[in-house]
């Protein structure tokens, strides 16, 4: 009889994948595949003892190191929502609020204070109890460090009070409409009496997470996580999953194949001819949903010149043969995005009309010609250069083994060597590629966006300049480091009233300064990357019951999509 749990003791550590374009297996991969099916088909262990194992692969990362810190930039796959929990859920498929650590929460009549009660009973995974003082402790540390303070919460909190322990009071200095979402749905509590000494959450290993979640963590390697089922958990009955299991994969290509063999029964994979290497092999129990969720932009490092100038990032933009992107490097899955950074259709009715037909097109020769309008000229060997004779010579930054962005990174480098710009793919690991973005040390980067309720939460997090920061400082969310008063004062004007047409006017303009100054320039819609097999567990996610947003990597939406799974009898 095998049990799964020695996978976590007998897998080599993974080779580099051996470049974007070949089927390239990782040793890692090649193991964790002889065990997996060892043990048999699906992630249900043995019926000797009725253990329920989802296994679940969000998107390839390499080694995992050792961390839950719910704050720290390299926190491990189920830390943020299986471990540790937020006040409240919004559903970012159709942005319904569901009561979570939080039963309920009202704003004052004059919207600055805002007052959250909590759910009477909760447990930490320790026995301890949950009460106001973790969350007014959380709340502070943030405070005490800044860098931990993604969403910049106080910047807009004047103080946080506990009147008693069921009952959390925020006073604003003024009135912010989007502090329920930030507060709320993205802050992940932790507890005072773990946390008081472990100094700054982002340096925190955290090895042993104490959490109100439906998990807790069962054992670490670096090929290997698992959680297992918290006993003290507050939703009775649940969660009906024993354990959760991330093993580790350096590529889509190595994680792809345990999920055509079935191995595996909940990914974030960019699959291509998912059809043919997924579905069709179980089409009773293989299934796939990619719903549009944010933009997939290009960051150009607009602290650094030339991206500074907007001829460049124009001429930039010009040069990318976006449908390429999307019939080859996306496989069909992911339309060319629109210049608005808005996702359409889906945010249709936040579109200013005067932009219902603005599209991306393909021009080289309007790039040359924006680039010879800033004073860049050719030189001898083709490549432009500046006034002073400094060379247009540039990385462009992607994960290594996101085979989707490594093929686009490839395909917009080609691009802009066709017009006279050395562009060079700069493949890197995930934590030195995210190192980069923060710190603002890189040229160009393949990137994401962070959707929220409305396209407010996307234009904040990629333009708002207080989630910005000089560069070699960690930026939460403004990577490209854009600066500009115009943009505050219209995300001002969105977030500090209730009336909706003020907010719609300040919707209009983002989308003018998104189409007129590319601060990013976008190129295809995100898709929601979900595959999942019914096989072992009901109850997903699907088009017809959107009830979370259903990728693994979406968080806390993954929890929810965990507490909703039950293992087929």
């Amino acid at each position: 009889m095998c049990d799964k749990s020695d996978l976590s003791r007998s897998s080599p550590r993974p080779l580099a994948l051996l470049g974007w374009g070949r089927v390239a297996l990782s040793l890692l991969a090649l193991s964790l595949l002889v065990l997996l099916a060892a043990c048999g088909q699906g992630s249900s262990s043995s019926s000797s003892n009725k253990t329920h194992v989802l296994t679940v692969v969000p998107s390839p990362k390499g080694d995992f190191t050792n961390g839950f810190s719910p704050y720290s930039a390299n926190a491990n796959y189920g830390s943020q929502g299986m471990i540790y929990e937020t006040l409240l859920f919004f559903n970012r498929m159709n942005s319904q609020i569901t009561p979570w650590l939080a039963q309920s929460y009202d704003f004052s009549s004059d919207a600055k204070t805002l007052t959250f009660h909590l759910r009477p009973n909760v447990k930490w995974s320790d026995g301890q109890p949950f009460t106001s003082a973790d969350v007014v402790f959380t709340l502070q540390m943030l405070k005490q460090y800044p860098a931990a303070d993604g969403n910049g919460l106080w910047q807009y909190i004047q103080n946080v009070q506990a009147p008693d322990d069921q009952t959390v009071t925020v006073t604003l200095k003024a009135p912010y409409t989007p502090i329920l979402w930030y507060l709320a749905g993205q802050t992940w509590i932790v507890s005072k009496h773990e946390y008081a000494s472990a100094g700054d959450p982002t340096k925190f290993v955290d090895a042993n997470p104490i959490g109100t979640g439906p998990f807790m963590l069962k054992s670490f390697s670096p090929q290997l996580i698992t959680l297992k089922k918290n006993p003290n958990y507050w939703q009775p009955g649940k969660p009906a999953i024993d354990e959760i299991r991330y093993p580790a994969f350096d590529s889509n290509t190595s994680a792809e194949l345990l999920l055509s063999r079935g191995d595996v029964d909940w990914t974030g994979l960019y699959t291509p001819n998912i059809e043919q290497t997924y579905v069709a092999k179980d089409p009773a129990h293989n299934h796939y949903w990619f719903p549009n969720r944010n933009i997939v932009m290009l960051y150009l490092n607009t602290a650094k010149a030339p991206f500074n100038q907007l001829a460049v990032r124009q001429a930039i933009s010009a040069a990318i043969d976006r449908e390429q992107i999307y019939k080859v490097a996306e496989s069909g899955y992911e339309p060319v995005a629109s210049p608005t950074g808005l996702v359409l259709p889906e945010n249709q009715s936040f579109l200013n009309p005067k932009y219902a037909n603005v599209a991306f097109a393909k021009d080289p020769n309007k790039s040359q010609q924006l680039l010879e309008s800033a004073g860049f000229h050719k030189g001898s060997d083709g490549i432009y250069v500046d006034s002073s004779g400094k060379k247009m010579s540039f990385q462009i930054d992607v994960v290594t083994g996101w085979t989707d962005w490594v093929t686009a990174v490839q395909i917009i480098a080609n691009n802009l060597k066709a017009i006279g710009i050395d562009a060079k793919v700069n493949s890197i690991s995930f934590n030195a590629y995210y190192s980069a973005l923060q710190m603002g040390n890189y040229d160009m980067a393949i990137s994401w966006t962070n959707p929220g309720p409305t396209p407010f939460y996307l234009y904040n997090s990629l333009l708002n300049s207080t989630n910005s920061a000089p560069l070699g400082k960690p930026a939460p969310s403004n990577w490209e480091r854009w600066m500009d008063p115009t943009t505050d004062k219209l995300l001002a004007q969105y977030a500090t009233t209730t009336d909706q047409t003020k907010q719609q006017e300040a919707l209009y303009g983002l989308q003018q300064i998104m189409v007129e100054q590319l601060p990013s320039i976008p190129l295809v819609y995100g898709a929601t990357w979900y595959e999942y097999s019914s096989r072992n567990f009901t109850g997903w996610p699907d088009k017809n019951n959107a009830y979370a947003s259903p990728a693994p990597f979406d968080f806390p939406d993954a929890e929810v999509v965990a507490l909703n799974l039950k293992p087929v009898a």
